[in-house]
């Protein structure tokens, strides 16, 4: 079988690693598709995967996303009548659905992002299955599919990685004492147009009230003021996972990373105007999580404090439950795609798997 998955996001990267491979083992030809984004095609290159670079990510708002969905949609569509695969998939999956849908050829769409609006209306109608977590609570079309689970499950899972202190310490963090995370993004992703985020006060607050605790590092799409910039992660981007798990707590806008974090067994707090199901099930369901919507450090600095409370065996014993209770995601996803691959109807996966 002939499989194209289209990686548009660094996130990508991770959740198509150990998918990619156990459909190679299986003996199906994968060929990837990439989005120029941050540091996407740095971690395809330093994952060994041949790829072809398609696009770039617009910055200009919702009309130069508009002209990417265009330009990308047709290089999409070169690339489908050269390979003609059998299946295709990605996640968010704007292009893969769209161009699967006028080339006849099946669609598997993985998401977990409610706020994505105009993206989910553009995605959802042409895709030929849409697999979400349980948690997830917005609308989907009538070919979808709900599992317990999450994508930071794809590539955090003990199955597939096993968190190295000494990796970690060669990429920042704290030899000894604690180390805090925080994260701050660049807002111009599609999920994100009309949002705004932290402001440079409240970043310099939180990391001063932390820096009181221990190390801090921030990890920013953009570039950071002088007085932060001694503070700015360093490290390798594809060694980023091992310095959050030896951290004692994430703070920050990133849904993703906060979810990778709480799959590692460590305490996360997502601090953003916009939330998530999985943010929602994270904190209320395994207490691993806290979300604030009210970005001001008098709303944040209480949710450091109760997080910080938790003991190493609160921990542990919330994160065995979140696994025991999760699939395991990356061999669900690769069934999803193959047998979607082979004609398989959404009603049918629904009632086989």
């Amino acid at each position: 079988m002939k499989i194209l998955i289209d990686i548009c996001h660094p996130a990508h990267v991770h959740f198509f690693h150990w998918i990619s491979e156990i459909l190679t083992r299986k003996g199906h030809e994968v060929l990837v598709t990439s989005r120029d984004k941050e540091v996407t095609l740095r971690l395809l290159d330093e994952h060994g995967w041949a790829h072809r670079p398609l696009s770039n990510a617009s910055t200009s708002g919702s009309l130069g996303l508009l002209r990417e969905l265009v330009t990308r949609n047709f290089a999409l569509s070169k690339v489908v009548r050269e390979f003609r695969p059998d299946v295709m998939t990605a996640i968010g999956g704007i292009f893969v659905a769209q161009v699967g849908f006028l080339f006849r050829i099946p669609s598997v769409v993985f998401y977990d992002t409610e706020n994505a609006k105009l993206q989910n209306l553009l995605t959802y109608p042409f895709a030929s299955l849409v697999a979400v977590p349980n948690c997830y609570e917005s609308w989907l079309p009538k070919a979808h599919i709900k599992y317990q689970g999450y994508h930071e499950l794809a590539y955090l899972h003990p199955t597939w990685f096993t968190p190295c202190h000494e990796t970690a310490v060669k990429n920042g963090l704290a030899p000894g004492g604690d180390t805090f995370v925080l994260r701050v993004v660049s807002w111009n992703a599609n999920h994100d147009v009309g949002e705004t985020g932290w402001s440079l006060d409240l970043l310099r607050e939180v990391a001063e009230y932390l820096g009181a605790k221990g190390k801090v590092i921030i990890s920013s799409e953009s570039d950071l003021p002088k007085d932060l910039q001694h503070l700015s992660y360093a490290g390798n981007p594809s060694q980023l996972h091992h310095v959050l798990a030896f951290s004692n707590l994430f703070v920050g806008e990133s849904a993703t990373m906060a979810s990778e974090c709480v799959v590692l067994g460590v305490p996360a707090i997502y601090a953003a105007h916009t939330g998530r199901g999985y943010c929602n099930e994270q904190e209320h369901r395994y207490g691993m999580l806290k979300n604030v919507t009210n970005l001001t450090f008098e709303s944040i600095r209480p949710a450091i404090d109760d997080q910080l409370a938790l003991t190493a065996a609160e921990r542990k014993a919330r994160w065995t439950r979140l696994l025991e209770d999760t699939v395991e995601v990356a061999d669900y996803a690769a069934s999803l795609i193959e047998k979607t691959g082979m004609g398989v109807s959404a009603t049918e996966l629904k009632a086989s798997i």
